[in-house]
């Protein structure tokens, strides 16, 4: 049997519990013709980079699958007829990943950074001590008194 990755979008409209039994359909579907889902990761609701069919977000779900190319081939047909499938795309593999997906590591890394709270936008220290203290401006002469001199 061959290695596949596919990742669907699903319409942003509907839950995330009917994303998992989306998933689970298809799931299922590739059991039933001899292979297996050896790992399924669900992205949440993203931002998409353009509108498709009036959307602007949508469900990202991820599969590993391990099965034969006709069962990759019912899947995409059963994608393509399901409204709620927004875009699908398939690729076949040499080897699946063990851990979580490029996506689901990035997740973690937004959370290790300070978060800044309101007012923290002035120049942190030490921003520009290299330079002379700014003058106050001049003054300048009102037309009454540039009349008189």
């Amino acid at each position: 049997m061959s290695l596949y990755e596919t990742v669907f979008i699903a319409r942003q409209d509907i839950s995330g519990a009917q994303v998992d039994s989306l998933a689970d359909t298809f799931t299922q579907l590739i059991a039933d013709q001899g292979g297996e889902v050896k790992k399924r990761e669900y992205w949440g609701l993203r931002n998409l980079s353009y509108r498709m069919n009036k959307n602007r977000k949508g469900h990202y779900v991820l599969f590993n699958i391990d099965a034969p190319p006709p069962a990759i081939a019912e899947m995409e047909r059963t994608m393509r007829i399901n409204e709620d499938v927004l875009r699908f795309h398939t690729i076949r593999v040499d080897g699946l990943e063990e851990g979580p997906s490029a996506v689901m590591q990035s997740r973690g890394r937004s959370d290790d950074r300070p978060r800044r709270s309101f007012g923290d936008d002035r120049p942190p220290r030490g921003y520009g001590e290299d330079r002379p203290p700014r003058e106050p401006p001049r003054e300048q002469p009102t037309a009454s008194e540039g009349a008189e001199a």
